[in-house]
């Protein structure tokens, strides 16, 4: 079968298209998840012919447009396949989206027949799919990859000598790190594209500051910088006082080549790059071949001024505080260096660590502390004095297992000095890999060292100089070690507080492991509630925690940076994991507030629908956001910021605060996407409490997830919680989808007796019992060279007659039905050994016509090609229905090839689709609006002749169509 991959976009999952009758109908076509995980390849009965190859599905025309408002992007992909063979071939279209975003929209044109996709909850029809999987219904393998981002597929089966028209939308919300925006498009067709535009509109209430387009990247990249060299095909436009601009990129079929060439030497160079430091495992991943038809990553930066005390909108009910002020001195901080040296860490990974932490260490700032702990099988606190000796020989005799008990010894931290980083450079140019991974211990190490503080040390005391010769790190300062109670500690050693040192330094613990827990505690569970009930209090740490590789369990990672105020970072092991490690450091290295609270008056703001709004810590470079719900009767909305900074007197931290106001206006200010930012933000900010929960109370009423779910199904958002379904006009049952990653049917090739093919007439099946007129008895097939297994068919069920192969056309009788109808066919079978044709029953008398309606199709509407318009149609297909926050338009359509048209003329507007100002025209007359989102046309439609749908169209852009 022909199969023509085009992957577009960046969220967590593939998905599948198929006709079985164990699904309740055989007009369902479901989404479902993937994680890179390779399923069998069902062909359709049509494949299996003796006919010669057929022309492959081409992809003639892809589109991108993005539009960005107050940093929330909505972005749109559209893809046009051509079917030029002479009978029906499968199509895929796959997407890959940034991890960060969710689907909120699938429409897909077959045959000139639109399809909308709904989001339905996940556990709905769990069994059904759960069968379908069981069949061989799965997900095909995408071989583009990109850092941060999940796939989302779905497959079709195009007719002969026709066009197939995918609508996907994702929405996201910008994050800002290192000072701008990073808006990233994957671009990933899968082959040359004849027409192939990428428009980005930019649209905020501030003036850009900043605004750079990179050259195209891999997407497998740390963040382009100023440095880094620009985009130089693409076309900027600004309007509007430099509060708006348009991104163009259109690449010619010559830049296409030349950006796949580019994209292909450097996965191959990475490749190589990884297969390089291997030797010292048996086992290595095989060797991916290079994706075909991929540009890269099309990124778009960008930054914003912004008022000193931040940038409140409000509007219809809704509003968006931002906060990222600057021109404020860095908060001191204590920071722990965890970091993972055991067996598994050799080599490269050892190398690029050494390598990251040279410059990590040299941007300490100068009021900051900083202490090394290295954990393997034992956990390890490094003395800076260990630097003036030589350094450690390379023996590691121990067992794997031996000392995972022993006590680390604990040090005092060091002070951020020139002479002290030196010392510590010198000491992680020593680090060495070997042993096992003792996850528990040097976490609790962690957390004792901050919650010790950086104002002690140790006097010489002879119990602790006896112990000092047991100790991981011998040093000359006698020593404290975890496994002492305070009592004891104090007869070992007096802690002399150094009153002259600075106090309310940031506590952070940064934590990198490329594995599992295998020494001492290995229970996840257990050393997340270890760490939680240590790390407490007015000390508490943030901890941010660094995946090394693939093997590194996120999940565990994940949900401890969560329930410890700090997020999970993948570093992924690559030639650039070095400046991975940096990049991340860079963007927590100079906290500027700590302890931030927004306050919003209740009279002012419903407090059950506030985002989060209490931060630990505000990081230079990035952003807070913080939405809500107004009261109805609020008339103006006045926050309080509470915070501390980095002044002090020596010993407290400056109290920091600021009181924005900003008037409710009761008037709406045209659309801003602040509800659906609002919904958004909250269903992030819900999963992760989900995630970083213990599970137990999942199933309550008013739990994150339920709520999470409640506002992912009634925005239409796909999350982790929801999956998309696409049903057919007439069909009865809507099918959900179930993660195809947990319950992939890998079993070998072949096709068992019973299992049921869905045939259907016209889109109507032939009859209610075709699962049973269909299936093949005989048992499974074997392997090529095994004893053919009988064919025994089932006689033709009553009232029905007559048998054909599965690659004829079948015409039947006027009378019956009309001459153009032909039976279609899908299954679910992939056989190992040729098969003998299929005997097709045709029924001998008419079937009932299937229920039909008099909704007009977009085509008879003079729509065809405007995809979004579906979704909006009432019952009658007669008017739009275009809602706007908690209010609707109706607009009307018309069935009449003469588009309406305004007796004086076409009217000017002031922002069209692209941007810019034009005139306001019928629909079916503006080109450019055929492949907008329903958010674009809130903010540019307009009526044309007594209520019709207008849209206010650039120019050059009406009345194009034929």
């Amino acid at each position: 079968m022909s199969r023509l991959i085009a992957v577009l976009g960046c969220l967590c999952a593939a998905a599948a298209l198929a006709h079985s009758a164990a699904v309740p109908t055989q007009d369902t076509m479901v989404v479902a998840k993937s994680e890179d995980t390779v399923a069998p390849s069902t062909p359709s009965v049509a494949d299996i012919t003796t006919e010669g190859p057929s022309p492959p599905i081409k992809l003639t025309e892809m589109d991108v447009i993005s539009d960005v408002s107050l940093r929330y992007a909505h972005t749109t992909v559209v893809a046009k396949m051509r079917n030029p063979a002479n009978k029906a071939q499968e199509a895929n279209f796959r997407v890959l989206l940034p991890e960060t975003a969710f689907i909120s929209g699938f429409v897909m044109t077959l045959d000139g027949k639109s399809y909308k996709a709904y989001v339905k909850e996940k556990e709905e029809a769990k069994q059904i799919y759960q069968d379908a999987v069981n069949q061989g219904i799965g997900a095909a393998h995408i071989a583009a990859k990109a850092r941060d981002s999940n796939h989302f597929t779905v497959s079709v089966n195009v007719e002969a000598s026709t066009t197939a028209i995918f609508n996907l939308t994702y929405e996201e919300l910008l994050v800002r790190r290192n000072d701008v925006y990073n808006h990233a498009i994957n671009l990933h067709p899968g082959a040359l594209v004849p027409k192939l535009t990428v428009t980005v509109n930019i649209k905020e209430t501030e003036k850009l500051t900043e605004l750079r387009v990179p050259e195209i990247r891999t997407g497998n990249e740390i963040d382009a910088t100023k440095d880094d060299a620009q985009n130089q095909k693409v076309t900027i436009t600004r309007a509007h006082d430099d509060r708006e601009a348009t991104i163009t990129f259109t690449p010619d079929l010559q830049e296409q080549e030349r950006l796949i060439q580019i994209y292909a030497q450097k996965a191959k160079d990475s490749a190589a790059s990884s297969h390089s430091y291997s030797s010292w495992s048996s086992y290595s991943e095989p060797e991916e071949p290079a994706p075909e038809g991929v540009l890269g990553q099309f990124v778009v930066q960008y930054d914003v001024a912004r008022p000193k005390e931040g940038e409140i909108l409000v509007n219809d009910g809704y509003f968006v505080h931002f906060f990222a002020p600057t021109e404020l001195p860095p908060l001191s901080k204590f920071v722990v260096f965890v970091l993972d040296t055991s067996g598994s860490m050799m080599e490269r990974k050892i190398t690029q660590l050494r390598e990251a932490m040279q410059t990590i260490l040299s941007e300490l700032n100068e009021g900051d502390y900083f202490s090394i702990v290295e954990f393997a099988s034992v956990v390890t606190v490094h003395d800076l004095k260990e630097a003036e000796g030589e350094p450690p020989k390379n023996s590691y005799s121990y067992s794997y297992f031996d000392y995972h008990d022993k006590a680390a010894t604990l040090v005092p931290p060091s002070k951020a000095t020139k002479e002290n980083i030196n010392k510590a450079k010198t000491i992680v140019s020593w680090l060495q890999a070997a042993g096992g991974t003792n996850i528990g211990k040097a976490l609790d190490v962690a957390v004792e060292l901050i919650n010790k503080g950086v104002d002690w040390k140790v006097s010489p005391a002879p119990a602790a100089a006896a112990n000092a010769t047991e100790a991981t790190v011998a040093t000359p300062e006698p020593a404290v070690t975890t496994e002492t109670t305070s009592t004891t500690q104090a007869a070992v050693a007096t802690e002399v507080a150094d009153k002259k040192e600075p106090k309310n330094l940031e506590p952070i613990i940064i934590f990198l492991t490329d594995g599992d827990p295998t020494v001492g505690e290995t229970d996840p569970k257990r050393i997340i509630t270890s760490v939680q009930e240590k790390n407490s209090g007015p000390n508490k740490a943030t901890i941010f925690s660094l995946a090394f590789g693939e093997d590194a369990d996120r999940k565990f990672l994940r949900k401890l940076s969560l329930r410890n105020g700090g997020f999970m970072r993948h570093i992924y092991e690559a030639a650039d994991a070095a400046l991975q490690l940096r990049d991340f450091y860079r963007q927590i290295s100079s906290p500027l507030l700590a302890d931030l609270k927004f306050t919003y008056p209740a009279g002012q703001v419903k407090s059950d629908s506030l985002t989060q709004h209490s931060f630990r810590t505000y990081y230079a470079g990035s952003e807070l956001v913080v939405a809500g719900q107004l009261q109805a009767d609020a008339p103006e909305l006045q926050p309080t910021v509470l915070a501390f900074c980095g002044l002090d007197d020596g010993y407290t931290r400056k109290r920091y605060e600021v009181v924005p106001k900003v008037p409710v206006e009761k008037k709406k200010a045209g659309y801003l996407p602040l509800e659906r930012l609002w919904s958004y933000l909250t269903i992030k900010q819900l999963l992760d409490e989900r995630d970083a929960a213990d599970g137990s109370d999942k199933d309550k009423e008013n739990s994150p997830e339920k709520r999470a779910l409640a506002l992912a199904l009634k925005y239409e958002f796909v999350t982790p919680l929801t999956s998309l379904v696409v049903v057919k006009p007439n069909a009865t049952n809507a099918v959900n989808a179930e993660s195809v990653d947990k319950a992939a049917n890998a079993g070998a090739p072949g096709f068992q007796s019973g299992i049921p093919l869905s045939v259907s007439l016209a889109g109507r099946p032939l009859a209610s019992h075709a699962s049973q007129a269909f299936s093949i008895a005989g048992g499974a097939y074997g392997p090529p060279g095994a004893p053919s297994p009988a064919y025994a068919y089932p006689a033709a069920p009553s009232g029905y007659g007559g048998g054909f192969s599965a690659s004829q056309d079948i015409e039947l009788e006027e009378d019956v039905y009309d001459e153009s109808d032909k039976i279609a066919i899908e299954g679910s079978f992939y056989p190992t050994t040729p098969v003998p044709p299929l005997p097709f029953y045709v029924p001998t008398t008419a079937l009932p016509e299937a229920s039909a309606t008099s909704r007009p199709t977009l085509a008879e509407l003079h729509l065809e090609g405007f995809t979004w318009v579906e979704s909006l149609l009432d019952a009658s297909a007669e008017n739009i229905v275009l809602p706007n926050n908690d209010t609707s338009v109706t607009l009307k359509v018309s069935k009449d090839s003469a588009a309406p048209k305004e007796a004086s003329g076409d009217a000017k507007c002031a922002s069209a689709v692209s941007g810019g100002a034009g005139l306001c025209v019928y629909l079916s007359r503006c080109d450019a609006a055929k492949d907008i989102t329903v958010d674009v046309y809130r903010t540019t439609y307009c009526t044309v002749s007594q209520g019709y749908a207008g849209v206010c169209c650039p120019q050059n852009k009406i009345d194009l169509t034929p």
